[in-house]
This record gives structure tokens, sequence and C-alpha cells, in this order.
């Protein structure tokens, strides 16, 4: 993996209407390997930040770049398919459906990417297999504990081999030794060279991460090297 930013941004805002100015200004690259968390209250603009991060919204101002490429100029579809190629996501509610089976709500995280069924499949089984789920395959997901259905999300976020991983609150639904297992597999991910974006209210899943980005009132107001505690 080379040192190239993942993903840039470079004086990033936000302004809904009504003048709501969610992010001003902001500035920061992600790069392979990074473990980060992005913290702050709420309201503060860090989901906002993840969001143009992750090319589910676009900046009013400044430039936001994924894989070298500058998401303004791309059209909505272009958009979907950088997502797809190049960004994980993994969030609180799991988002999992449940009318499929285990296997085939992370096989459906290849469905745009022009992969056949049986290796829609296949990825999927190896993908759950090695987070622990090979018995599981044939499950939905309410017969799952909550740290399972969290690590079948995590999963389907990794069927694709994306470049970067963006998780919203992975742990805020999970009892501590969930939450700290699927900390773990994250932090497993960054070692192998995986950008990984946590936005945790948690300062305790914080202090575990390399390295921390403090947002508030839509502007970064920190930026240790280092956590430690």
């Amino acid at each position: 993996m080379t040192d190239a930013a993942v993903i840039e941004c470079t004086d990033v805002s936000r302004v809904y209407p009504g003048g709501v100015r969610a992010l001003d200004r902001v500035s920061l690259a992600v790069r392979p390997g990074d473990f980060l968390a992005v913290v702050g209250p709420s309201g503060s603009g860090k989901s906002t930040l993840l969001q143009l991060m992750g090319a589910l919204d676009r900046p009013t101002g400044g430039e936001v770049r994924v894989a070298g490429t500058e998401l303004g100029r791309l059209s909505d579809g272009a958009l979907s398919r950088l997502r797809g190629e190049t960004i994980g996501f993994v969030f609180q509610q799991f988002h999992l459906s449940p009318l499929m089976s285990v296997c085939d709500n992370v096989a459906e995280g290849l469905l745009y990417s022009g992969v056949r069924h049986r290796e829609r499949r296949l990825l999927a089984v190896d993908k759950l297999t090695r987070l622990g789920l090979g018995h599981r395959l044939r499950h939905r997901p309410d017969a799952l504990s909550g740290g399972e259905r969290q690590r079948v999300a995590i999963a389907r976020a990794l069927v694709g081999d994306p470049a970067v991983i963006l998780a919203d609150e992975p742990t805020g639904n999970l009892d501590t030794a969930n939450g700290d297992t699927v900390i773990e597999i994250l932090r497993g991910l960054a070692a192998g060279g995986t950008a990984v974006v946590v936005v945790t209210h948690d300062r305790e899943v914080a202090a575990g991460m390399d390295r921390v980005i403090e947002v508030r009132d839509g502007r970064i107001v920190d930026v240790p090297d280092r956590v430690t505690g």
C-alpha cells in the first residue's frame, strides 16, 4: 500500500437549507492503515463528515477526493460505482434484511458489482467464515445476537474488499464485550492496510484507536497524533 490518501477533504463545508452550517472548512486526510476515531457531541458535524467522506452527500464548499477522484466532478451513477468499489459502510442499526439469510445479506453487498450470483455467495461465505460466522450462514438476522449481527454487517462491508471502512457508532447497540470484539476486528483490518474511520460518542472506544479527531460546531478542534490511556 502507498501513503497516498484514500480520502482527502480540503476546506470542506456543508450548509443545509435555512443556513444551518453543519461543517465549516474542514480539512482531513485518511490514509491506508489509518485507525481513526471521529468524536464530538451530538450535532457537532461528525456524522455529516462521515457522509461526505463516504460520497453519500456533496459538500457546498471545498473538495472531497476519494481514491484520487474529486467527487464534485462525478454524476450520481459514478458516485454509486465509486462507493461500491472503494468504501464499505458499517452502521449502528446493522441495516440487515430480516427476510434474507445471513449469507444473502452479505452477498447483497456485491449486487451492483458485476460479480455473478454464485461468486457473490462464495465471497460472502469466505468473509463470514473469517469473522467466525460460518455456522450461521443460513440463519436470518433475528436469530442472531447483536454482536453477531454487527459482524454480519462488517462482513457485508468487507465483501468487496474496499480500501476504506466507514463505521458510524458501530458499538452503539452492543454490550461492552461485543463492542470490544467489533473494535478488535476493525483494528485487524487497519493492521492489514484498510483505512478505518469510526464515528463514536464513546471516549473509551476512541481511546483504543490510533488517531482521534474531535469535531465541534462543524470544525475540527483537535488532531493529536496518538491516543493513550
